[in-house]
C-alpha cells in the first residue's frame, strides 16, 4: 500500500495539478482571513471589517461569469491555458499592489484590489476545475483530485498561518503580500508546462449557447434531480461536525483556544492531506461509487469521536485523536467529491457545469450554521453530535439511488437522456430558477445595505424567503419526478 500510495506521485501530469493546486489556494486567504489579521492590527473599525468578507461572495457566484470561460478561447496557450495564464498574472499583479497599501490610508483602493483578487481567484478556479476535468481520464480522477486538494491545502497553510507569522515576526505586511505574489509564478511556470487537454466536444460557439446549454444539458439527464440533492447532501454530516467545531472544543469541552489552534492547524490539516491522498490510492481499486459509499460511511462514523469527546473527560490525546479521524475520512470523501463533480461534466461546457456543481456543494457548508447553533442551545452536544453522524445518512441512500446512473455514466464517459414526465419537470425548473433569482436578488440587497447605499433589510427577509422557498419546491419536485421515473424504467 505504500509504494501504491507514492506511485501518484510519478503519474503523468501530478507535478502539473499539484502546482496548479497551489495556485488556486493561495489568493483566498489573502482577502479573508491573513487580510482581516492585516486590517485588525491596523485598528480598523468591526463594521469596516465585516464588509470586506463580502468579497468571498465571489467564490459563490462564480458560475456566473463561467459561461464565458467556456464559450471564449483567448488567442494564445489555448482554451483552458490561455485563460489560466490570465487570471494567474492578474493575481500577480494585483496581489503585488497590495503589499504598497496602508488599511488606515488606502481604504478605498485596498477594497478594489481585494474585490479583484477574489474576482480573479474564483475566476482561475473556474479553469482549473475545467481543465482537470477535460485533462483526466475517469481511471485518474481519484488521483488527480487527491493531488489538487493537497496543493490547494499547502497554499491555504503558506498564505494563511505562514504569512502570519513572517508579517508578524519578520517581513512585515507590505513584504509578506509581495512575497506572496512570488510564489503566485509557481502557477504561471506550471501553466507554461501544462498540455493543454485534447477535448473532443466542441466549444459552445454563441454566449447564449454557454449559458443555456449546460443547464439544458444537465437537466436533460436522467436522475439529474437526485445528482443535485446528493450533490447538496452527500458532505451534510460532515459539515454539521465541522460548523461548530472549534466553539465545542473551547466552550464545550475545556480546552484553551492555543491548545485547539495548534492540534487544529497542524494534525487536522495533515490529516486531510493524508486521507485525500489515500482516497486518491484507494480509488484506483474501487469504483466511483464504492469510493463514494466507503468514505462517506466513514465520514458519518468520524463524527462520533466528537461525541465521544462530549461524553468524556477532556484529554488532549482524545482532542487529537477525534479531529485526526474525522479530518482523515473528511480527506477521502473529499477526494471522492471532487471526482464526482468531474464525472459529471460534460466537457463542452464543464467550467460552467463545475462552477455550478461546486457551488451547489457550499449550500450545506454555508447554511448549517444557524441550525446547529440552534440544535446545541436546545438538545446539547452530545446529542448534536449524534445527530451529525444520522445527518450523513441521507447522501447515503441518494447515493443507492444514484448508483445506476454514476456506474453508467464512469464506465462510458456518457449521460443517459431522460425519458418520463416532460411537461412536469419544465414546471421544476421553473420553480428552481424563479427562486434563484430571488436568492441573488437578496444577495444584491444585502450588499447595498452593507455599504449603506440601501436600506431594504424588511424586504430583503421576504425575497430570500420566497426565493428559498420556490427553490426547494422545484428541487422537490424534480427529486420526485426522478423517483417515479427509476420505478419505471428497466433494471440493467
Amino acid at each position: 500500500m505504500l509504494k501504491q500510495y507514492f506511485t501518484i506521485f510519478t503519474q503523468r501530469n501530478t507535478v502539473i495539478l499539484l502546482l496548479l493546486g497551489f495556485a488556486s489556494g493561495l489568493p483566498l486567504a489573502l482577502t479573508s482571513g491573513t487580510l482581516q489579521a492585516w486590517m485588525t492590527v491596523e485598528n480598523l473599525d468591526l463594521k469596516t471589517i465585516g464588509i470586506f468578507s463580502l468579497v468571498g461572495q465571489a467564490y459563490v457566484f462564480k458560475f456566473l461569469w463561467s459561461p464565458m470561460m467556456d464559450r471564449y478561447t483567448p488567442s494564445f496557450f489555448g482554451r483552458r491555458r490561455g485563460w489560466l495564464i490570465i487570471t494567474q498574472l492578474l493575481l500577480v499583479v494585483a496581489i503585488f499592489a497590495m503589499g504598497y497599501m496602508d488599511p488606515s490610508r488606502d481604504l478605498f483602493w485596498l477594497a478594489a484590489l481585494a474585490v479583484l483578487i477574489a474576482f480573479a481567484s474564483a475566476s482561475q478556479d473556474i479553469v482549473f476545475d475545467a481543465y482537470k476535468t477535460d485533462l483526466l481520464s475517469a481511471q485518474e480522477r481519484g488521483n488527480g483530485a487527491a493531488v489538487s486538494v493537497l496543493g490547494y491545502r499547502l497554499a491555504m497553510l503558506v498564505s494563511g498561518g505562514l504569512a502570519l507569522w513572517l508579517a508578524d515576526r519578520y517581513l512585515g505586511w507590505q513584504h509578506t503580500y509581495w512575497l506572496m505574489a512570488a510564489l503566485m509564478l509557481i502557477g504561471v511556470a506550471a501553466t507554461l508546462f501544462a498540455p493543454e487537454p485534447e477535448v473532443e466536444s466542441p466549444a459552445p460557439k454563441t454566449l447564449e449557447l454557454a449559458v443555456i446549454a449546460p443547464l439544458k444539458d444537465f437537466f436533460g439527464r436522467n436522475n439529474a434531480w437526485l445528482i443535485l440533492l446528493l450533490i447538496v447532501m452527500y458532505k451534510l454530516g460532515d459539515a454539521f461536525a465541522g460548523s461548530l467545531s472549534t466553539t465545542f472544543l473551547i466552550r464545550g469541552v475545556g480546552f484553551d483556544a492555543g491548545e485547539v489552534g495548534l492540534v487544529n492547524k497542524t494534525l487536522g490539516l495533515l490529516a486531510t492531506i493524508f486521507g485525500a491522498l489515500l482516497g486518491g490510492v484507494l480509488m484506483q481499486r474501487l469504483s466511483l461509487f464504492r469510493a463514494l459509499m466507503l468514505f462517506g460511511l466513514l465520514q458519518g462514523v468520524s463524527n462520533a469521536g466528537y461525541w465521544i469527546l462530549a461524553v468524556t473527560d477532556k484529554h488532549l490525546y482524545s482532542m487529537g485523536t477525534a479531529i485526526f479521524f474525522e479530518n482523515l475520512c473528511g480527506g477521502m470523501g473529499t477526494a471522492a467529491f471532487v471526482a464526482l463533480l468531474m464525472a459529471l461534466c460534460n466537457k463542452s461546457f464543464s467550467a460552467t457545469q463545475f462552477a455550478l456543481l461546486s457551488a451547489l456543494s457550499a449550500v450545506g457548508r454555508v447554511y448549517v450554521g444557524p441550525i446547529a447553533g440552534w440544535f446545541v442551545e436546545a438538545n446539547g452536544w452530545p446529542l448534536f453530535y449524534l445527530f451529525s453522524i444520522v445527518a450523513a445518512l441521507p447522501g447515503l441512500l441518494l447515493l443507492l439511488l444514484c448508483r445506476q446512473t454514476l456506474e453508467q455514466t464512469q464506465q462510458s464517459d456518457s449521460f443517459e437522456p431522460r425519458r418520463y414526465f416532460g411537461s412536469a419537470y419544465r414546471w421544476a425548473i421553473r420553480f428552481l430558477l424563479v427562486g434563484a433569482i430571488l436568492l441573488g436578488l437578496w444577495v444584491i440587497i444585502l450588499i447595498t445595505d452593507g455599504l449603506d447605499w440601501t436600506h431594504l433589510s424588511q424586504p430583503a427577509s421576504h425575497i430570500v424567503q420566497a426565493g428559498a422557498l420556490l427553490a426547494l419546491i422545484g428541487i422537490a419536485l424534480g427529486s420526485v419526478l426522478d423517483f417515479l421515473a427509476l420505478r419505471r424504467q428497466p433494471v440493467l
